[in-house]
């Protein structure tokens, strides 16, 4: 019989490497998103849910040109990093993805991811990253969770197995990674306070026996868009924030009145109004319906006012961790004066201005202006000034001129990063020590390279304020180049 000559391999490419097929894995290390990697023949695979050490026996469910992807079927081998996960839902629910990872080795995982970062995406060459600062709360740490109504319920596999009965037109929980129109009913829930998922359970229960209809995502229809639960760690303060399409007086009284006899520790209850089509828990306006209409934290020495609308870090103690070492990088001087973009509700600013002459915060939603302003005068600061605009409009050439030439900038932007007029201005001002607070990495890194010429690089300090998740905050600490 004649031998039968074989094609040769594409370069980069593997003949078992391909859609559909079953393939043994040694996963090397993680990857970003929370994802982990491994290779066959140098070909990238990258695999969720495993975890560096494994050995599993997975599908290829996706080949590009440069990588695939592929979802396990048995874990072969487990690593000796894997631990078990305390819930029911891990796996299914998209609101954790490392609860199946020993705590330090997502520590190290996170550290390496902002090395990585600077590196590919800034393109520093040797750049020293500290430790991760762990979290000392691991389960239970998130002040503020939002969770979704839905007209379309993701069963899990336990229970499409059980062979009970679902009403799938109703669901109160998280979204399915990959499914936006689609929401887990969740019974329970190990990030927000303990208390959180028996209102949310007990809310659930008490709209479905009066048949509130949820929000069908496609169709734009329906009443209960959002439940928002924002507590005050330190204060025991609790916000309730029922998100609806439109208003309506008589059952926002029934809800009041039921939260005011079951749930007594409930502090202010809020209803925002939201007609819009697009799936976020702001709307056109919030009522009160009882309490102060905010709830109070506290970070340090200082006492913070939170409405329903504004950005407060949701873990209070590694927040004020990560103030720490802002407030450490800073290197502050009594006659400082400081800018503190993206200042939201004025939490650095306050907790750094006893140390300086002043600070000037500038924020783009009113309402966290206000409570910057407010939170200034009820912990006695009055060395703050607090600006509301667009970043890019309102730091422009004019505002060293009316506002004094900043010794020290502080920057925390949302994942976005900096606007690339605010990285032109920061170089132009100059000014001598920058402190760049960071939810996103590699927009960091980004932002960072573009300012090479101007600052380098002294302190990387990532801070972990989201445990079994690949989030991480991350402050570097810069000086102007002479």
């Amino acid at each position: 019989m004649p031998s039968l000559a074989l094609p040769p391999k594409k370069p980069g490419g593997n003949g078992i490497v391909e859609r559909g097929a079953h393939i043994e894995l040694s996963i090397e290390k993680f990857a970003d998103g929370g994802r982990s990697l491994a290779r066959v023949d140098g070909f990238v695979i990258f695999v969720p849910w495993a975890v560096p050490g494994d050995r599993v026996r997975a599908r290829i469910y996706k080949k590009k040109k440069g990588y695939a992807e592929a979802a396990i079927e048995e874990v072969l081998e487990p690593s000796k990093l894997r631990v078990a996960s305390p819930c029911r839902y891990f796996g299914t629910c998209g609101g954790c993805r490392w609860q199946h990872v020993e705590y330090q080795a997502q520590l190290d995982a996170k550290t390496e991811s902002v090395r990585d970062a600077l590196m590919r995406v800034g393109r520093f060459a040797e750049v020293s990253v500290l430790p991760t600062i762990g979290s000392e709360k691991r389960y239970f740490y998130r002040n503020k969770m939002e969770f979704s109504f839905s007209t379309n319920r993701w069963l899990t596999r336990e229970e499409i197995d059980s062979g009970s009965t679902f009403d799938t037109k109703f669901a109160l929980g998280l979204h399915v990674p990959g499914h936006f129109d689609k929401v887990l009913d969740l019974r329970e829930c190990h990030l927000p306070s303990t208390a959180s998922y028996g209102m949310v359970n007990r809310i659930r229960d008490f709209v479905r026996e009066r048949d509130w209809s949820p929000w069908n995502i496609r169709k734009h229809t329906g009443f209960l868009r959002h439940l928002v639960i924002r507590t005050g760690e330190r204060t025991g303060e609790i916000m309730v924030n029922l998100v609806t399409n439109g208003f309506d007086a008589e059952r926002m009284a029934a809800m009041a009145a039921f939260l005011r006899q079951d749930f007594p520790e409930v502090t202010t209850f809020v209803n925002t109004i939201h007609t819009g089509k697009a799936q976020t828990a702001f709307g056109e306006r919030v009522e009160t319906l009882f309490g102060a209409g905010v709830i109070r934290d506290r970070i340090g020495s200082h006492t913070f006012e939170i409405a329903s609308n504004s950005f407060f870090q949701t873990n209070t103690a590694q927040a004020e961790r990560l103030y720490e070492t802002v407030r450490a990088f800073a290197e502050l001087q009594p006659d400082d004066r400081v800018y503190d973009l993206y200042c939201g509700a004025g939490t650095i600013s306050i907790f750094v201005a006893n140390a300086v002459r002043c600070v000037t915060g500038v924020e783009l939603i009113e309402e966290a202006v206000r409570n910057a302003r407010a939170n200034a005068e009820a912990n006695g600061v009055g060395n703050c000034t607090f600006v509301q605009g667009n970043m890019p409009e309102v730091f422009g050439a004019g505002f060293a001129e009316q506002y004094g030439r900043a010794d020290v900038l502080i920057a925390d932007p949302p994942r976005a990063g900096l606007h690339p007029k605010v990285v032109e201005r920061i170089g132009e001002l100059g000014p001598e020590r920058f402190v760049y607070a960071s939810c996103n990495p590699r927009t960091q890194a980004r932002d960072l390279g573009m300012l090479r010429d101007a600052y380098r690089i002294e302190q990387v300090q990532p801070v972990d304020l989201f445990p079994h998740t690949p989030h991480i905050e991350n402050v570097v600490k810069l000086r102007r180049k002479t």
